[in-house]
């Protein structure tokens, strides 16, 4: 699939759902608890899936793993929503290789390549990087900008420059406001701007952009749903009552380390999703408590 169809595929996809992992008590992946949770997800408004992610634990999961997951999803989703594959690490060479091999399964619509961690490229560094995943293939890259998680930051003008490159065709951007708007502002047409971040849904839809690439979704997708439908027919306040309704809820899904609130209230929920691979823990009892007491008021 071409970059141009798989931004037109995209342009559908407002929200999109950060998939989480399932594991079982033994630390193997609950395969048998993915169709519940895509299908409720689809059900909810969830118009697209990254797998093997950050919120699916990526820096745990076996190459083979990912391979497996996405081959699960693919099955379960049947070409209902785009598919996207976090394929990126903090070695070029291994990145390139890999979007390669994703490349050929040939039902996975973009690779999502998070900036290099711990090694702390120059802006070159990252621009080169980049570069080298999106000449390596014909699958369309979507930058992901998460300094929080790795320290370096895709500064918004290296953004502008990766988003000239025929295969860039997307970025997830988890830093600021002020951010959003210069790159909704300035990208290419046809370049789509997503925040990673639940709580600038609102902002990032006002000021233009795609959407939401969504941990909260999980459990909130009705709502982002209705959020942007009331932004889209000029219903501000309308829009912004469901944004105070929602944010002390994405809140408390941000209160520990992310999965783990998520996880919990899934598990809540009974979908089984297990618990987390070290060097992540589950959430102790107390922060479990005030989590979904959050989540249900």
């Amino acid at each position: 699939m071409s970059a141009k169809e798989t931004i037109e595929k995209l342009k559908k996809a407002r929200i999109i759902t950060a998939l989480v992992t399932p594991f079982k008590e033994n630390g193997q992946i609950n395969f048998e608890a993915f169709p519940k949770l895509v299908e409720d997800l689809l059900a909810s408004h969830t118009e697209g899936l990254i797998l093997a992610g950050t919120t699916a634990e990526s820096p745990t999961l076996t190459h083979d793993e990912e391979l497996e997951i996405f081959a699960s999803i693919n099955q379960l989703v049947d070409g209902r929503v785009p598919l996207i594959a976090g394929i990126g690490t903090n070695d070029t060479r291994d990145s390139v290789e890999f979007i390669k091999e994703v490349a050929k399964l040939g039902y996975i619509d973009a690779g999502l390549a998070v900036t290099p961690y711990y090694n702390k490229p120059s802006q070159e560094g990252i621009y080169q990087h980049f570069k080298a995943i999106a000449s390596a293939s014909d699958l369309p890259i979507i930058l992901y900008n998460i300094p929080g998680r790795v320290v370096t930051e895709i500064l918004p003008d290296t953004i502008l420059r990766l988003a000239q490159l025929e295969n860039v065709i997307a970025v997830k951007e988890c830093t600021s406001t002020d951010n959003l708007a210069y790159l909704i502002e300035n990208v290419p047409e046809g370049f789509l701007v997503y925040t990673g971040e639940d709580g600038l849904a609102f902002h990032a839809k006002t000021l233009g952009g795609q959407g939401v690439i969504s941990v909260a979704s999980h459990i909130l997708g009705q709502e982002f749903f209705e959020m942007f439908a009331e932004i889209d027919h000029g219903s501000i306040q309308e829009a912004v009552a469901i944004q105070r309704k929602i944010l002390p809820k994405i809140n408390a899904l941000f209160s520990v380390t992310s999965p783990a609130p998520i996880k919990t209230v899934l598990n809540n929920k009974g979908y089984a999703v297990g618990g987390l691979r070290l060097p992540l823990v589950a959430c102790t009892d107390q922060e479990a408590k005030i989590i979904i007491e959050q989540i249900e008021n």
